[in-house]
């Protein structure tokens, strides 16, 4: 016998959504927390003097972090490597982002035989025991064989884009060691929503609003 699918229709939802009382403190507190993880200083302090919202941590503590950012967007991974050892240097020696980006730059003058030496010393014992970190690290050595086709795969390690995900990675990394937070609450909060979702889509039984883009929060409801 099948069982009875569990349906909560958008009216439901709606209703129990309205009975959820959410204080504009606890939006302003999220926001400043994402400002201040993300490194948008000047931003945090005007959200600051607008929404009389207190952050968690002195924003001129973030000079330091933003000075490092600021050298590997800036391409400069000598001074960004200088200024990191001054700050935190363990995130020198655990960072496998950081390390790519010193390996794509090794590969980016012809330093092969360096480049190889490197990959296998430094980053991949960063990456063995993460399937993600291996990916990439497959992914950045590939430029070796294939950096001379015009369709290379990964050409795109290349790319200013890349250095602002390293940027992204490291700024996450002092943050983490400065506050033992990781990452912005709002993200740890949409990683919870994205696992309670599949674990009712799992269960077959449950028909509901689900959110499928979280840019605009808009809920999809399919009945079946």
């Amino acid at each position: 016998m099948e069982t009875p699918k569990i349906v909560v229709t958008s009216e439901d939802w709606e209703s129990k959504l309205s009975d959820v009382e959410i204080l504009i403190e606890d939006m302003n507190r999220l926001v400043m927390n994402l400002l201040v993880a993300e490194g948008y200083r000047e931003a945090a302090e005007k959200f600051k003097e607008e929404s009389i919202t207190m952050p968690e941590e002195d924003l001129a503590s973030m000079n330091e972090r933003l000075e490092v950012i600021k050298a590997i967007e800036s391409r400069n991974l000598e001074d960004a490597i200088e200024k990191l050892n001054a700050l935190n240097p363990e995130i020198i020696k655990t960072s496998f982002h950081l390390h790519q980006q010193m390996l794509i730059e090794l590969i980016r003058e012809k330093k092969t035989e360096e480049a190889v030496a490197f990959a296998q010393e430094k980053l991949a014992p960063l990456a063995e025991e993460n399937e993600a970190l291996q990916r990439e690290l497959e992914k950045t050595v590939c430029i070796l064989v294939t950096e001379g086709l015009p369709n290379c795969p990964s050409r795109e390690l290349f790319h200013n884009s890349q250095w602002i995900r390293t940027a992204s990675h490291v700024n996450e990394a002092i943050h983490t060691s400065q506050t033992g937070e990781k990452g912005p609450e709002l993200e740890r909060l949409l990683k919870e929503l994205i696992w309670t979702q599949n674990q009712l889509d799992e269960k077959t039984v449950y028909v509901y609003p689900r959110m499928n883009d979280f840019s605009t929060g808009q809920l999809i409801y399919r009945p079946e």
